[in-house]
Order: C-alpha cells, then structure tokens, then sequence
C-alpha cells in the first residue's frame, strides 16, 4: 500500500502534522481524528483491503452504519475524507474516491436539552448554601470554587472544556471581562454583569490567591492542578442530587440553557451566536425549537382563534 512511495502510515502522519503545525488544530480535535483514521486502518487491516480504493471506502462507510449511529457515522466519515482531501491538496494521490461516493445521513433531529430556570435556582441556592456551611478552610475553598464553575457556566454559556482551561490572564478583574478562547482557537468575549457573581469572582481570587500567583490554570484542585472535567461532572451530579433534581445535569446543558433563555428574552440570535462562539447561524438557530415558554407566550396571546366570538 504506498503512494509516491510513502506507505499509508507515513501518509497519515503527515497529515497529523498538517493539522498540528499548519491548521493549529486543538489537540483534542486531533485525538479524535486519531481514532477515527484508526478505525479505517484496522478495517482494511481486519479484511486484507487497499486503503486507496473507492469498494474500501464504501465497504467502510457500510460497516461504520452498522456499528454506530448515524450523528457517529458521520464524524468519523468526516475525518476520513479530510484525510483524502489533504492527500488531493497536497497530490499524494491521484484521485480522491470521496469525489464519486454518494453518502446520506439519515440522522434524527434532536432537540438540545436544557435545564428549567426554577431548577438551575435550586442547584445555585444549594451550592451557596453548601459554602456558607462549610466549617473547615479548605471545604470553604473548595465549595467556593464550585459555586463559582455553576454560576459561570450558568453566565457564560461556556463549554466545560474552555471552562477548565481558562487561565488567570484570561479574566479582566476591573471589567469583569472574559475571553474564551473555542473551537478552532477562535477567541470571544463575555462580560460578567451580575453582582452577585463579580463579587464571588473577586471572593474566589482572594481566597486563591497563593495558588493563582503560582499556577497558570483559573480552577483548580487540591494539589493545584488543572481542574478535570469529570471532576465538575461528578460535583454537578453531586449538587443536583442533594438539591432534589431529579433530572440528569450535565454541564452542557448550562449552555443550551443559557441560550435558549435569551431567546425567550428576545436576544437577537445573532448576539447569542457570538456569545456561544457559534461559526454559523445555522448551528444556533437549533435554540429556536426549543423556546416552549416563547411559543406559550406567542400563542396564548397572538393566535387569531382569541379574536373569534364563538357562542357556546
């Protein structure tokens, strides 16, 4: 299996390199594009099969819909043909096969759960009043932290990811300013306005101080380094449950929250697509389904059928 006499293997970690060193890709969009390519190559390993031809391809593309479901399918045949797009670019190989395969998705339309505004009051209120009984300086600190990650990912909308790498640098303290850094390394701003959390904010810095003069990360855990994302997971699930949530909450679902809240408040979606650091309109207007309270509001009060005098 060689092109311009470089094996598939050599081929693939070419294009590692282009996504690391010439597109700047996270680290975690490469991991995933790792596994992905792997599957492709222990499939032509697994069926003795030539990774540059199109019957190899389509075998593939069949076998992936059989294993996994249709939104999966459709990530990892991404990657793959990013990877037969490089090589046609870069013309490492002749034909790009994808050119000729025909390819539908038949992938269910899912609406974006998110979390009652009652219930994100109750696992807040929880988390404040798990930090003011905290009796010890470091179950003090520790439920502080957490009280902050609710509410920021409550008053962000933030992903957990840009949660857990944000640095100290990133915060402007006298604007109570913060820049995100997504997706792609594409950078937006959120400025924090209410009160209550601008003072937690400046409560947690001092409370932290020694640690953040010391380390690079905003949150972290008891030996000082970076705050984990199973770590918020399982302090979330924690606080729900002992808030008497009965719903699973994930931090995700603070972000369709927050969207999906400005919405009812007449937010210009295209204000909240910044917010979100959303490339295209098209992947925020999903938020526009699921705005229940605004269509009640719409419907109670705008639908002609009030106007009809009907005797009954």
């Amino acid at each position: 299996m060689e092109t311009n006499s470089k094996t598939f293997i050599n081929l693939l970690e070419e294009y590692f390199h282009f996504c690391t060193a010439r597109k700047n890709l996270d680290t975690k969009t490469i991991k995933s594009y790792s596994i992905d390519l792997k599957q492709y190559t222990d499939f032509l390993s697994d069926y003795f099969l030539d990774w540059n031809d199109k019957k190899s391809i389509e075998k593939f593309i069949e076998f992936m819909h059989s294993k996994y479901k249709p939104k999966s399918v459709k990530r990892k045949i991404a990657s793959l043909k990013a990877f037969f797009h490089f090589l046609e670019i870069e013309e490492m190989i002749e034909i790009n096969h994808f050119h000729r395969i025909q390819i539908k998705y038949k992938e269910p339309f899912l609406l974006p759960k998110t979390i009652p505004l009652k219930t994100i009051e109750k696992i807040i209120n929880y988390a404040y009043l798990e930090c003011r009984n905290q009796t010890t300086y470091c179950g003090k600190k520790t439920a502080l932290r957490n009280v902050l990650i609710l509410e920021l990912l409550f008053a962000t909308g933030m992903r957990i990811s840009e949660l857990c790498s944000l640095t100290t640098e990133q915060i402007n303290f006298n604007d109570y300013i913060i820049k995100i850094y997504g997706k792609g390394s594409k950078e937006r701003l959120i400025q924090i306005c209410n009160k209550n959390v601008q003072n937690l904010l400046d409560e947690y810095c001092l409370e932290f101080n020694f640690e953040l003069n010391n380390y690079n990360y905003f949150f972290i855990n008891r030996l000082c380094n970076r705050l984990s994302e199973q770590s918020i997971r399982n302090m979330i699930n924690t606080y729900s449950k002992n808030a008497g949530v009965s719903i699973h909450i994930t931090p995700h679902m603070f972000r369709h929250s927050f969207a999906t809240l400005l919405l009812e408040e007449d937010v210009d979606i295209r204000y909240i697509q910044q917010m979100l650091g959303h490339s295209s309109i098209t992947t925020t207007q999903i938020y526009t389904h699921t705005s229940i309270n605004k269509q009640k509001n719409i419907l109670s009060s705008k639908h002609p059928r009030n106007k009809l005098e009907i005797g009954i």
